[in-house]
Parts: C-alpha cells; sequence; structure tokens
C-alpha cells in the first residue's frame, strides 16, 4: 500500500488519514477512513481554518516507528505568504481504539493580540463495504438501502440500514459545536467560533464510535489482555530491531475472536487494509513463525480456528466436516451473499497447518492441556484430510478452482499463480506441492501427539506409517530428475507442472525432502535465477512465467522466505540459510525495520533499492513474524546469538 497515509491499527479497527490528519474517501489502492469490521464507518474527516484547509507543518508518520501504531500527530497552521505571520498553530493528535477514533485539536494563538477563527470539520460515513473500495472493485447492488444523518446536541449520527443490516457511526465533540451545517452532498460540517485571548490555547475533542452490525454496544471494551510473559531482549543490530518492529506490529494487528465455550481471544488479523481479519492460513503460519516468543499466539489462533472448524457439508462455503476455515468477514457484501467469504472454507492447507500448530505449540510450551482440549478437533481435522480432501482415496491433498471465489486453494492463491513453465494455466483438479508437505509434517506431529499426549498408540502408528507413505508418493510423482527440483503442482491429468517455485523451501522446512535431494534444492534457492538479494523470487527468473511484478510468478513475499531459511537451517545448509537472513534483514532495514508483505522480484544488484509491490498491506501479520522466525537461522551458526546483528 502507497505510504501517503498513516495507518493507525488496534484491535480489530484501523484508521487511514492523510498527512494533516484528515479523510477524504479515496477509493483503490489506497483507501482512506475508519474502517470495524470490513465496513468504513468514516468517509470524510476534513478540518478547515477560516474556509480553507491549513498548512501542514509536521505531517502524521507514514512509515514504522518502532512502536504500535496506534497514535499519531501533525502541526497544521494557517495558509499564509512568505510575509505574513499566521494567527493560530493546530496541534492535531489522533488514537484508534476497538472502535474510536479519538481526534484532539489543540488550538493555540501565536500573537500578543487576540485571535478568532471559525473552524469547521467536514464529516460523512458511507458504509462501504472493503470489497467495494478495492480498485478493481465490482458494482454491487443494493436494494431498498438508506442513509441517515441526524444532528445531536454534541455533534452528529449517520446510520445506514438496509432489510435487517443496521450501522452507525457517532460523531460527538467536547466542547459541543456551535452548528452544524448541511453541504448539499450528504455530509454534515461541524463548526466552531474560537475566541482565544493573546497567547491562548483551547483544545477540541472528537471522538468518532463505530457501532457495526451486529454489535449491540460500540466496539469500545477489547477482550481482556492475559498477563504479558516476560519481555524478550531482542538486542540490537538490524536482527534486534527489526524483531522489535515485528513483535510492535503484531500487537497492532491483534483482533477480538471467541474460542470453542465463547472465550474472548485475540488473534493476529492478516493485514492492513485489505485483511484486517482473522484468515485461517494467515493466522496459522503467523502463530508457527513466532512461536518461539509468542507462544500465545498460537493458542488463541488454535482456539479461535476450533471455534470456527467446519461441522457439515456446505458445497456454497467448499466446507466439509472437520475442515478449518479459511477466512471470516462481517461486512455487509459477506452477510447478504455478495461475495462468499463471510465464512469460507477454499483453503487446502489451513486444516494440515492447524494440525502442525497444535503438535509445535505442545512441544514448545511443554503443556498438553491445550492438545487434551482439542483432541476431538484434531481428529476431525484428520479425517478430513483422509476422507474429503483426497488423501485417502488419492493419495494427495487436492483441490478444483471455486468458480465464486478462490481459482487456487494453497498459499499462491491468485488465479495465476499454479502454471506450467509457459505461463499456461494447469487446469482441472489441482494437486500443489507445499499443502503435501504441510500434510506430512501434520501426521507426523500428530501422530506424535496420539502417542505421548492421547494414549492411542495403534493411531499414532497409522498416522506415522500414512506420512511416510505420502512422503514416497510425492518423491516419487513430483521430483524433477532432469532440473533437481520438485515441480509446482500436479494438474487434473496427473501431469507435473514443472515450473520452478519458492514452495520447495516449504518442502525443506517440513522435512519431506531431506539428503541429496535437500541438497540439491538448497542450491538451486540461492542461485541468481532465485535469490534476488532481498529474498527467494515465488517464481524463477528464466522463465516465461516468470514476471517481477506478478503477485505470486516473480514477486518475493519475506514470510516464504524465511520459512525457506528455516528449512535450510533444518537440512544443514546454515551458511545458505544465513545468507539469506541477511538479505531479508537488509530488506527489512530498507523498509524502517517494518518487513514488508511483498517486494517485486527486482534483483538487488542492478536496483540497489527494494521496488516496492502495489498493493502490499502494511502492516501484515506473517511479515511481521518474519524476523521472530530468523532468530532461529542466526541462532544455528557458530558462535552466534538469536539477539545478535
Amino acid at each position: 500500500m502507497p505510504t501517503h497515509h498513516c495507518l493507525l491499527v488496534r484491535d480489530g479497527t484501523f484508521a487511514a488519514v492523510g498527512e494533516g490528519g484528515d479523510i477524504t474517501g479515496e477509493r483503490g489502492v489506497s483507501p482512506d477512513g475508519l474502517f470495524a469490521r470490513d465496513a468504513r464507518h468514516l468517509s470524510r474527516w476534513q478540518l478547515t481554518v477560516d474556509g480553507v484547509a491549513p498548512t501542514v507543518l509536521v505531517a502524521t508518520p507514514t512509515g514504522p516507528t518502532g512502536e504500535t501504531p496506534a497514535r499519531a500527530s501533525a502541526v497544521l497552521t494557517q495558509p499564509a505568504g512568505r510575509s505574513d505571520v499566521p494567527g493560530i498553530t493546530l496541534f492535531r493528535e489522533q488514537t484508534v481504539a476497538q472502535g474510536e477514533l479519538v481526534d484532539e485539536i489543540r488550538v493555540e494563538g501565536n500573537g500578543a493580540r487576540p485571535v478568532s477563527v471559525l473552524l469547521a470539520l467536514t464529516v460523512d460515513a458511507d458504509f462501504a463495504d472493503q470489497f467495494e473500495l478495492r480498485d478493481d472493485h465490482r458494482w454491487y447492488q443494493k436494494p431498498h438501502a438508506v442513509r441517515t444523518r441526524k444532528s445531536r446536541p454534541d455533534g452528529v449520527e449517520f446510520g445506514y440500514l438496509r432489510q435487517q443490516w443496521h450501522s452507525r457511526t457517532v460523531v460527538t465533540a467536547d466542547p459541543a459545536p456551535d452548528a452544524v451545517e448541511e453541504t448539499g452532498s450528504g455530509a454534515r460540517r461541524l463548526c466552531w467560533r474560537i475566541e482565544l485571548p493573546p497567547r491562548g490555547g483551547t483544545t477540541l475533542r472528537l471522538t468518532v464510535t463505530a457501532y457495526p452490525h451486529g454489535v449491540p454496544v460500540p466496539l469500545t471494551a477489547p477482550p481482556p489482555v492475559p498477563a504479558a510473559p516476560e519481555p524478550v531482549a531482542y538486542g540490537g543490530g538490524e536482527l534486534g530491531r527489526a524483531c522489535a518492529q515485528g513483535a510492535a506490529d503484531l500487537e497492532a494487528l491483534r483482533m477480538p475472536a471467541l474460542g470453542p465455550d465463547a472465550e474472548q481471544l485475540r488473534v493476529p488479523a492478516a493485514g492492513v487494509p485489505w485483511f484486517l481479519t482473522l484468515l485461517g492460513r494467515h493466522a496459522l503460519i503467523t502463530s508457527l513463525l513466532a512461536l518461539d516468543t509468542h507462544p500465545d499466539l498460537g493458542r488463541d489462533t488454535l482456539l479461535a480456528l476450533a471455534a470456527t472448524q467446519a461441522a457439515d457439508a456446505e458445497p456454497e462455503r467448499i466446507a466439509q466436516p472437520g475442515k478449518i476455515v479459511h477466512e471470516v468477514r462481517n461486512g455487509e457484501l459477506a452477510y447478504f451473499g455478495q461475495v462468499p467469504y463471510g465464512r469460507y472454507y477454499g483453503s487446502v492447507d489451513a486444516t494440515p497447518l492447524f494440525l502442525l500448530l497444535l503438535g509445535a505449540h505442545a512441544e514448545r510450551t511443554g503443556d498438553d492441556k491445550l492438545a487434551h482440549r482439542l483432541e476431538r478437533r484434531a481428529r476431525a481435522a484428520v479425517s478430513w484430510m483422509f476422507d474429503h480432501a483426497g488423501l485417502g482415496d488419492h493419495g494427495y491433498l487436492r483441490y478444483r478452482a471455486d468458480e465464486g471465489g478462490l481459482a487456487n486453494q494453497s498459499w499462491k492463491d491468485s488465479p495465476d499463480a499454479i502454471c506450467f513453465p509457459d505461463g499456461s494455466p494447469a487446469r482441472g483438479t489441482i494437486v500443489a506441492a507445499a499443502p503435501q508437505g504441510y500434510a506430512y509434517a501434520a501426521l507426523v506431529r500428530t501422530a506424535e501427539l496420539a502417542r505421548d499426549v492421547w494414549g492411542d498408540a495403534a493411531w499414532a502408528t497409522r498416522l506415522a506409517e500414512a506420512a511416510e507413505a505420502l512422503r514416497a508418493r510425492f518423491l516419487r510423482d513430483f521430483w524433477l530428475p532432469d532440473e533437481r527440483f520438485p515441480a509446482l503442482a500436479l494438474d487434473g491429468e496427473g501431469r507435473r507442472v514443472g515450473t520452478l517455485g519458492s514452495d520447495a523451501g516449504h518442502l525443506l522446512w517440513t522435512g519431506v525432502l531431506e539428503g541429496e535431494r535437500a541438497d540439491a534444492v538448497a542450491e538451486r534457492l540461492l542461485a541468481p535465477e532465485f535469490f534476488s538479494g532481498w529474498g527467494i523470487r515465488t517464481v524463477a527468473a528464466g522463465q516465461d512465467a516468470y514476471h517481477p511484478l506478478a503477485y505470486h510468478r516473480g514477486a518475493v513475499w519475506p514470510h516464504d522466505s524465511a520459512i525457506a531459511a528455516l528449512g535450510l537451517a533444518r537440512a544443514g545448509h546454515h551458511e545458505r540459510a544465513a545468507t539469506l537472513t541477511d538479505g531479508l534483514l537488509a530488506l527489512a532495514a530498507a523498509h524502517g525495520y517494518r518487513m514488508p508483505e511483498v517486494i517485486t522480484g527486482y534483483g538487488r544488484e542492478a536496483h540497489p533499492v527494494p521496488v516496492p509491490y502495489p498493493h502490499a498491506c502494511s502492516p501484515q501479520s506473517w511479515a511481521a513474524a518474519v524476523p521472530l522466525a530468523l532468530r532461529h537461522c542466526r541462532a544455528a551458526l557458530p558462535g552466534a546469538t538469536a539477539a545478535g546483528g
């Protein structure tokens, strides 16, 4: 996402404001506004002084500051010529909490004479669904929708009603405005005539409270935060600074969710602006990457996904019993079925990742209480893999394109991601490589739980045997002898999709590839066609399928590269893991130590500054977790420490 907006994020709410703190109602690549539960609850928030937009002296920050991004400030003044002296200065501070934006404007007179100014704030709420605001948005019909505006003694209230769907935004001011004016466009203008004594000052405090549909009270009471563990000493250097920024971003991105017994949780939302919601795959991979320092994140993720685990077959949601959810949306379009993502199960890999995290969490914490509690859910997830996903009948996890939703249902889920080296799409029932690695690791981890925690030795043996059988099949069917590299996928006719992709790093991480095959993959991943100097390209350069600006066919994703680094370390290739880690940390340093979600595939030698990807989220959860995962790679080097630079 372009950085000319300041993003304030906290507890499932975010605000995107301009350099002076204003909101204009933009759409497309860089929408601004106040957002809660997939809806824009504030679409205009524009300040004027005596009818003119003020001059920005100090802009709101647009990059990471090393702190949790929930607060921003700006300094403004009256427009003036070179020889004029502005009569006032405005000090503006904005904060976001759950369902709320607070804007404090301190007005200070600059001279020895009294000053009188007219401050006005033009305000509106369009309640646009996030799917409407994207640059590739379609026009969605909204029959019988009604928007309302109602003046209050201390501000204004905006409402939106469509059948049983009802949302509100309430704007209150202290002191109350002297007038609330109509503008002719539906917006309202709050006005204050301010009289200041010589060098005097006054403060306006404005509060915007979102009342999304389905939430009977304002979202201003987040779930209780459990007692914080001992703070992690991340140390100095690039790694330490990147870890501190990543931890701050993860905290900002945590959002409320409910567990199986309706207990309140805080899970990692995927990212801002488009995915401030629970995405199963993203939350699971984020939790795995951050497990060493944030095991509570994994606990809450597992419980929230257990609560949304499918119990019945619902073809319109791509749901089958035992399957873990891919995406949860709370917006109007999802509610009315105009987009399929209200509770959508179009992911072939979230379910094995759920099992993988459950086993890893038990090992990391040494506490088997969660594993005992989720045993029934884990057994259902294993049954889904065998009975519904294809592992039992066909030997692999498989998926078909969902015409109303996602064409591809592994982590590379853009429509053109699974393609042959010439760029032509793979068709039919797809067997993507990376999910088979997750399935293998899930079976191994669940076998350990069955044996050591659940006391079911017979099932443990069957799962371990199934894992080894899957591994043998995979090496037989996916390995490309001439390339000494695994295929990206198998298509509907069982043909190898021979594109060389970064998914091989995931196969190292999960342990499917070992020995000579792991060595061959390790060497290839750090070769120039894959390694850009910043990270690993999703598709190796030199193939027709490669494009440096293609989302999953050439761009570089730090989480993808971090998984590869962990896989390299697992396979004993510590120097290569260190090289990849160094590239990723240089990438973080170039972005103020906030790891970007994705960058373009241009190489570092030709382009010494990373070339950004135009539609990336920032902050983004699995990118934020990357530095925390890289500590393992650094710690594995002789004489190194996890916190070292």
